[in-house]
């Protein structure tokens, strides 16, 4: 039977070569590095065991800060454009509604533009003295709203989470969107006619045939958050202190000080983490089939 197959596996041996000499190969040699003083400083490699990551998650370390902020930052993202994204797709597939497309159309924008410049124009907008939220405030009498968005360290982190939930929301609604249109309108009259509600409709129909387009979504929040970078860097480059640093702009950090072995301890770190997690949530989101 091997031999009567459309495609045989050498087909697809030179997209494996270089999946393995690009990504595969580099990745496994940045572990086996995780555990050497590799620098910039020295052209001899030692062996150093598990001492980077000894330094890493020794308890008053400010990396333990870093992967804190990580983890909080994907958690805070991934419910907030996940929320947003599921009420903004139920609200633009209603009937009732004029210019959907429209609207979608407006709400998806920011996703097409780079996370270098959404940082860079938020970074302005938010300026405490010459931004455009705090003079409109001030404008319309509610100065004592305005705040020092980028540099209170109470206010900063979730002023970055709530930027980066405005530019994902739209890329995650048109995903949902996508899902709701496929549902069978079939399931939403019979429902009708046995006089359920909107809310019972929502919990009964809805939600259960989403469940493979929420896997979907929640898998690429995940991966974006525990990766972020672009975001953090070109809003607060990690500040004011670390307030603001994740893993990626630690390993950053660490690339530019020359201490290569402790940047990629960290890339280690995160590449485990996200492995995990990603593990977790399609095995606890599994697919299952679904009676209505």
């Amino acid at each position: 039977m091997n031999r009567k197959k459309i495609y045989p596996w050498y087909y697809a041996a030179g997209a494996a070569i270089l999946f393995f000499l690009l990504c595969f190969l580099p990745g496994v040699l940045g572990i086996a590095y995780s555990f050497t003083d590799w620098n910039n400083f020295s052209d001899e490699i030692h062996f150093a065991g598990l001492a980077n990551y000894k330094t890493v998650f020794h308890g008053n370390s400010e990396y333990m800060k870093y992967i804190a902020n990580t983890l909080w930052f994907t958690i805070a993202t991934t419910v907030l454009k996940t929320v947003a994204g599921l009420a903004l797709a139920l609200l633009l597939t209603q009937t009732f509604i004029r210019g959907k497309n429209l609207h979608r159309m407006v709400i998806f924008s920011p996703q097409v533009m780079s996370y270098l410049v959404v940082g860079l124009v938020f970074r302005s907008m938010l300026h405490p003295t010459t931004g455009f939220l705090n003079n409109f405030l001030r404008g319309i009498g509610f100065g004592g709203l305005a705040k020092n968005w980028l540099t209170d360290l109470k206010l900063v982190f979730p002023t970055v989470i709530l930027v980066d939930t405005w530019k994902g929301m739209g890329y995650i609604m048109v995903i949902v969107i996508a899902g709701l249109l496929s549902v069978a309108p079939e399931y939403y009259e019979a429902a009708s006619i046995d006089g359920a509600s909107f809310f019972k409709k929502f919990t009964c129909i809805t939600l259960p045939l989403l469940k493979p387009v929420l896997v979907n979504v929640t898998v690429l929040n995940v991966t974006y958050g525990l990766r972020v970078f672009d975001m953090i860097y070109s809003l607060t480059n990690g500040g004011p202190g670390n307030a603001t640093g994740v893993i990626n702009t630690a390993v950053y950090k660490e690339f530019s000080k020359g201490n290569l072995a402790m940047g990629t301890t960290l890339s280690s770190i995160l590449f485990f983490v996200v492995l995990s997690l990603l593990y977790f949530i399609i095995w606890s989101m599994e697919n299952k089939e679904v009676e209505v």
